[in-house]
């Protein structure tokens, strides 16, 4: 923070021999030997007259050695009018501050979506780094590089309650519950930063690619229970993926407290700079309207508060957030700046029905309906385009075509355990069959009008990976019973 000269020295010891070190700091070269002693000792370096302010790189290499050990560094000494105000860190830990985009909206907004897009630059996907894309009051959502070799994504959920180490501690009223989870996705408890279900999937992510991140929230003020669920758009298969979707307890509430982060979170390398691009936010209202956000303010952790570490920044590049942290470089946002970026006006087209995981979900779905058949614990008259199907009463009219608008009393229930989600009471309903789900669409076409079917619905068929209400979480194979009463073409 001062130029002008700086004295260096050098706190070591070598008890096994003697040895010579180089320095070099600011282009300027010195060499020093060390002697053979078991106490440390403090050795002059040099005189150095810095010229500019900012962070400064000391390079010490092993010149020579008469032992196996070179020397054993306590400390770097530093002293003269350019240790004036001078930056330092004497903590072990070499951890980067982790670094945050907050999205401010209304409170008044219900909603049930957040959309983010992330793209990781080429050379900022260091080791130990979570770049995190879609994170909320209750949990987080990103991507990892866990070593050089496996890569990660995440989606955790907080338990409620003030646990924060051991979930082995936590009461099963407040514990996050797993409802379902990807294929090949691992689920699991977390502890030591909060408590509550993590999920994660090994996946080879790539730098220089945009990688989309939605989460939903479905609150249930009834039971006080909010089911958050992590989907992410895998590029090369142009199909989304579930992660996995937990049910919150003690909630009940819309997404809220909306935001993103770069975190280092082993403290051995924050010397290597970490970099992240968020762009293109959205979330959706109850009502089913997007709104863009174009609005985020920066801040920093305990870290970054302590001022061991001010290598980091925020801004807007090329119509997107960045973030970026570690490196030891002047930092270039302000702890509560906020940023704009320019409307993309380029709303999230999801669909549903490219679903990452559906051949798979079929094979399961496939393979529990067909034991039960054979252990005859349902019986099924036949099957119509992936539809099981038993007539419960025969029609006297025509098939039920995909075209007519019915008239029906119906029963729905999870196949799973016997839970009814749904049913008419008194009076029937009325509906165009082509606005109803697949599954009732290419089953009910078994069905006479006047008559009754049970359908048997695989999950693909039904709300594939959607969480569809309080009771259809993802995945779900659904059974209805249904009594056509009438159709019109």
């Amino acid at each position: 923070r001062k130029t002008g000269p700086l004295e260096l020295s050098l706190q070591v010891r070598n008890p096994e021999g003697v040895s010579k070190l180089q320095v070099v700091l600011d282009k300027q070269t010195f060499t020093l030997s060390v002697p053979k002693s078991d106490k440390f000792t403090s050795i002059k370096i040099g005189t150095v007259n810095m010229k500019d302010t900012g962070f400064h790189v000391i390079h010490i290499k092993g010149l020579s050695k008469s032992s196996k050990m070179i020397a054993e560094i306590a400390s770097i000494g530093c002293k003269g009018p350019a240790t004036v105000g001078m930056h330092f860190n004497q903590k072990e830990r070499r951890n980067a501050a982790s670094v945050h985009l907050r999205y401010p909206f209304s409170d008044t907004s219900r909603v049930i979506a957040f959309y983010n897009e992330l793209t990781i630059p080429a050379g900022a996907d260091q080791v130990h780094s979570y770049y995190m894309a879609n994170g909320f009051a209750r949990g987080y959502f990103g991507i990892q590089v866990n070593s050089e070799k496996e890569r990660r994504i995440i989606f955790s959920v907080w338990d409620a309650g003030n646990e924060a180490v051991d979930r082995g501690k936590v009461a099963d009223s407040n514990r996050v519950q797993l409802l379902a989870k990807g294929n090949g996705v691992v689920a699991n408890d977390f502890g030591n930063e909060g408590t509550g279900g993590h999920s994660h999937w090994v996946y080879p992510w790539k730098t220089g690619q945009v990688y989309k991140f939605l989460v939903t929230a479905l609150p249930d003020s009834a039971t006080n229970t909010t089911i958050y669920s992590g989907y992410c758009f895998l590029p090369e298969l142009q199909q989304w993926k579930l992660i996995a979707a937990f049910k919150a307890p003690k909630d009940g509430k819309w997404l809220r407290n909306l935001y993103s982060f770069n975190e280092n979170f082993v403290g051995l390398n924050g010397q290597l700079q970490r970099r992240a691009q968020f762009g293109n936010q959205w979330i959706q209202r109850e009502n089913g309207t997007w709104l863009e956000l174009t609005n985020a303010s920066f801040s920093y952790d305990a870290t970054g508060k302590a001022g061991d570490r001010i290598d980091y920044g925020a801004g807007v590049q090329d119509g997107q957030f960045f973030l970026w942290n570690g490196g030891f470089e002047a930092p270039t946002a302000q702890y509560g700046q906020v940023f704009t970026r320019s409307p993309l006006q380029s709303r999230p087209a999801i669909d549903w029905s490219k679903n990452a995981d559906s051949a798979v979900q079929i094979a399961h779905d496939y393979e529990q309906l067909n034991k039960a058949i054979q252990a005859k614990t349902i019986d099924t008259t036949g099957s119509i385009d992936g539809i099981y199907y038993k007539i419960l009463k025969e029609g006297t009219g025509e098939l039920v075509q995909t075209t007519d608008t019915l008239s029906v009393f119906y029963k729905g229930w999870r196949y799973v355990d016997g839970f009814v989600f749904d049913q008419t009471k008194e009076k029937p309903v009325s509906f165009p069959l082509k606005r109803l789900i697949k599954g009732w669409q290419l089953g009910l076409q078994a069905c006479k009008v006047g008559g009754k079917i049970r359908l048997y619905i695989p999950s693909v068929l039904g709300y594939g990976m959607r969480t569809r209400s309080k009771d259809i979480g993802p995945n779900q194979i659904l059974v209805f019973d249904i009594e056509v009463l009438s159709a019109k073409k």
